[in-house]
């Protein structure tokens, strides 16, 4: 049976982070009950006998906005519905993560969701540094982020990612050290760090705009980005795609899923999904996604991206597996294309083995340290 992955989108937060460009709101808790409600309508909705029959579903990942924020009454009955239409128990054989941000859930809701089946724990802490969380807008303190990977802790939850992001405002290389050195120490089983990226729109690309924000130089960045892997590295984690890094055997399976180009299918206000060689999304707009589940016009939800065709399959395969630090595995491209990609791309290989951005084995096509730090040029060979 084909491997399948949930995702579910809860899109509201406590407050807006200056960086992100997620469809998400703030101030907007009143519709609460009535975005669940649809949510719940449309995973019913779906056609879960013939999902059943073709699929397995392996990882369910509840992400955001802030899924911490709304009551753990919520996500308890979206889980209890998902467990019915797949009928499998939700256990330790599927990966079942939950986004969760410091200052928005306590003991209670921790232990909630270990009760409903989450048993990954994905934390927001971005830096240990207070005066750059402030800056971009976060709204707890490191201080608090402890308490809240203490009391994940206690509540049962031992495989837990935490999220650092570099290249922010201000930050020193001295304040990334830091942060990763602290991080380290809590000995979590997956770190995921990314580079702050100016999304048009957010409330750091108005300031950059104005000439109001002071961001580390490319060489900078680069510099934190090979401190980052080179330390984490040498502290035992896996540096298994171009953002993440985990213990042995705690890579995220969702999220590598993808990366292999498996199927996912998405619920919940601009939930993107891949499923049937078609890419699609539900509209982002939340009172117009209320307003058509209700009247049971779900499908005016709905708007269709992409129908691939064999050859979109193949090139996206490229450009999925080159995220991952082990790249395109030849006989595993072979095994689902036949094609020897080799081949079918020697035009694009050659310029990127060339360039040194690429290298080539016996069975693999992956980035160099080069290709590390220009993936950008490597993935547009294959859009």
């Amino acid at each position: 049976m084909k491997q399948l992955g949930i995702y579910i989108h809860i899109p509201f937060c406590k407050s807006k982070c200056k960086y992100c460009d997620f469809v998400s709101f703030q101030g907007r808790e009143a519709k609460q009950d009535d975005y669940i409600n649809c949510l719940i309508k449309e995973i019913e909705k779906q056609n879960w006998n013939e999902i059943n029959q073709n699929y397995k579903v392996t990882t369910i990942y509840i992400g955001g906005g802030t899924p911490s924020f709304i009551d753990s009454e919520h996500i308890e009955r979206i889980l209890n519905v998902v467990k019915q239409k797949i009928q499998t128990k939700i256990d330790g054989k599927i990966e079942t993560t939950i986004e969760v941000n410091p200052g928005t859930a306590n003991k209670e809701k921790l232990t909630k969701y270990k009760k409903v089946g989450v048993n990954r724990l994905s934390i927001g802490l971005q830096s240990t540094n207070n005066k750059i969380l402030k800056e971009i807008g976060r709204i707890h303190t490191y201080e608090q982020f402890l308490e809240t990977y203490n009391l994940a802790k206690e509540a049962g939850f031992e495989n837990i990612n935490v999220d650092l992001m570099l290249a922010l405002p201000n930050q020193t290389i001295q304040d990334l050290k830091e942060s990763v050195e602290k991080v380290i120490e809590l000995n979590p089983n997956h770190i995921s760090v990314y580079s702050l990226i100016l999304e048009e729109g957010t409330e750091l690309y108005k300031l950059a705009e104005q000439g109001k924000l002071k961001l580390p130089s490319e060489e900078l960045e680069r510099q934190m980005y090979w401190y980052v892997k080179n330390k984490l590295e040498m502290a035992g984690y896996n540096h298994y795609e171009i953002s993440n890094f985990a213990k042995l055997g705690k890579e995220s399976k969702h999220n590598t899923n993808c990366w292999n180009q498996e199927e996912y299918l998405g619920f919940g206000l601009a939930a993107h999904s891949y499923f049937n060689n078609k890419r699609f999304s539900n509209t982002d707009n939340l009172d117009l996604y209320i307003k058509n589940t209700n009247e049971n016009k779900q499908e005016k939800n709905v708007e269709i991206h992409e129908i691939q065709s064999i050859e979109d399959k193949k090139k996206e395969y490229m450009l999925l597996g080159l995220r991952k630090i082990e790249g395109v595995s030849i006989s595993k491209f072979k095994e689902k294309f036949i094609d020897n990609p080799i081949y079918l791309f020697k035009n694009e290989l050659a310029i990127l083995v060339e360039e040194g951005l690429v290298e080539v084995d016996i069975d693999s096509i992956k980035l160099t340290n080069k290709g590390l730090d220009l993936a950008n040029l490597v993935w547009e060979k294959f859009v």
